[in-house]
């Protein structure tokens, strides 16, 4: 808590409904992309395939939809990037 009123950056935090919410938005290969991008510079597309083995145009449609979630940012060079040097997800499951 000091440190934010130091100005320290906290990072951001997203906050799906439900599971299904983020197992649709983080599917595997979305969730490869956020790995691939975190803790790297800026990406292109077609750097981005290759490191997780993916094709251009299924990257592409998945990076879309990620930066549309705001889960990514697209820059104005086209690159792809994840501004944090750590991800974590977090899932919890109570007593009905």
């Amino acid at each position: 808590m000091r440190a934010a009123f130091r100005g320290v950056p906290q990072g951001c935090t997203y906050t799906f409904l439900t599971e299904d919410d983020l197992l649709s938005t983080l599917s595997p290969n979305r969730w490869a992309i956020v790995k691939a991008l975190t803790g790297t510079g800026p990406l292109g597309v077609r750097e981005l395939a290759r490191r997780v083995g993916r094709d251009v145009k299924g990257v592409h449609t998945d990076a879309q939809m990620l930066a549309g979630c705001g889960l990514i940012d697209k820059m104005e060079d086209g690159k792809l990037h994840l501004p944090y040097d750590e991800v974590r997800l977090e899932l919890v499951a109570k007593a009905a």
